[in-house]
């Protein structure tokens, strides 16, 4: 089976996850959540012409006045009745222009004599200080489209818009299995031979920031019917994720235990490094996703393709990472048949490649807060050239 490129295979495995059924939530459960389907308004904002600043009501078209004041407009008061000809009105930030008002006089350029109004300073323009009916939004206007991401801003958005609840992508349910004979549980004895079991820990903690349902389902040992019974009960995921024993080795029965599970596998080793021996496919109505066990090398393929996943299950619109330009502050040797995932920090001067890039380098991983992408057959780059960098945080 051939390298599969990066991209092709972020868009296969998106194409195995199909949207999960919507849910109806208040908005105070919306944050951190994807909308289903779009948002329209339900209601003009403003709702009326409203004052912009504390001040009077007036006629342009009567500059320079004087007016006399008979009224008063306040927000949430009752809707003053219309202004005849020659008249103000005193009126308050965010309340209701009187029927034939246009403009607003703010209190600072007023001077009011015996209920007289008189105008200090410029002449003022029709609509000044006034917030037109309907210049926000329009009853029917979409507000916000399907797959967008909610934050205060949005929420704050569909609630003036009308609405008390929203529908949302739901939370995808995450089944991760951990593999190795060598793993023991975090914070556990490590005698020779032992390794403290990182890459649940790392997901979990990966995953914390996404609307999902994680199922720690333990450590498998490297047995070919103990990770199929773990495949097994699995089952019932919307994603079951694995680390490690995707590779080839003696030892390695990730592949075969899916295959023996009822597993459909649709692509495995992808052109990239770390990461090379990713694996996809499905089983029963859950995707699986099969890392690689180093723990850079499960770190960036998560990244990669796990989050992804996750965010498209979810009902995000776009759920690939974001990438942007900076320059290197450390030159870089050209590349070979896969691209490259550099762990690497940024500075004031740019970016710099972290010297270490072996895939089980933890150390290097925990000093590193982005990735530097450089394509396979990429030529030596030098300090100050520009290079595609993926944050991290």
């Amino acid at each position: 089976m051939s390298l599969i490129p990066v991209a092709e295979a972020q868009a296969r495995l998106l194409a195995l996850a199909p949207r999960l059924p919507a849910e109806q939530l208040p908005m105070s459960d919306c944050a951190g959540r994807w909308l289903a389907n779009e948002v329209v308004a339900l209601r003009s904002q403003p709702w009326a012409d409203l004052s912009a600043m504390d001040g009077y009501a007036i006629r342009a078209a009567e500059w320079p006045g004087p007016w006399r004041i008979t009224g008063e407009s306040a927000a949430g008061g009752a809707v003053p009745p219309p202004l005849p000809p020659g008249q103000g009105c005193r009126i308050f930030t965010g309340a209701p222009l009187p029927e034939g008002a246009d403009t607003v006089l703010i209190q600072e350029n007023a001077a009011v004599d015996n209920d007289v109004l008189h105008p200090e300073g410029a002449e003022l323009t029709k609509g000044r200080n006034v917030r037109m009916a309907g210049s926000d939004f329009q009853t029917g206007q979409r507000l916000l489209a399907a797959g967008t991401a909610l934050g205060a801003a949005q929420i704050a958005l569909a609630v003036l818009g009308g609405h008390g609840a929203l529908p949302v992508g739901p939370r995808p349910r995450v089944a991760l299995i951990s593999t190795g004979n060598e793993l023991v549980p975090p914070g556990a004895p490590t005698p020779p031979g032992s390794l403290p079991s990182s890459n649940a820990s790392m997901i979990a903690a990966m995953l914390n920031t996404l609307p999902c349902d994680v199922m720690d389902m333990g450590i498998v040992p490297d047995s070919l019917d103990a990770m199929t019974k773990a495949l097994e009960r699995a089952v019932g995921a919307d994603i079951i994720l694995s680390t490690g024993g995707a590779s080839v080795g003696d030892h390695d029965f990730v592949r075969s235990a899916f295959s023996r599970a009822g597993g459909k596998l649709d692509f495995w080793k992808i052109r990239m490094r770390p990461g090379k021996p990713l694996m996809a496919g499905t089983l029963g109505d859950a995707v699986f996703l099969g890392l690689p066990g180093n723990p850079v090398s499960a770190f960036v393929t998560a990244t990669l393709f796990l989050l992804p996943l996750v965010r498209h299950m979810a009902g995000a619109a776009d759920p690939f990472p974001r990438t942007s330009t900076a320059p290197l502050t450390t030159p870089l040797p050209a590349t070979g048949e896969r691209d490259d995932y550099l762990r690497a920090y940024r500075d004031a001067g740019g970016v710099a490649c972290i010297t270490s890039q072996d895939s089980a380098a933890a150390f290097a991983l925990g000093q590193a807060d982005c990735l530097i992408l450089r394509p396979a057959a990429s030529r030596p780059a030098n300090a100050g050239d520009q290079v595609t960098i993926l944050p991290l945080a």
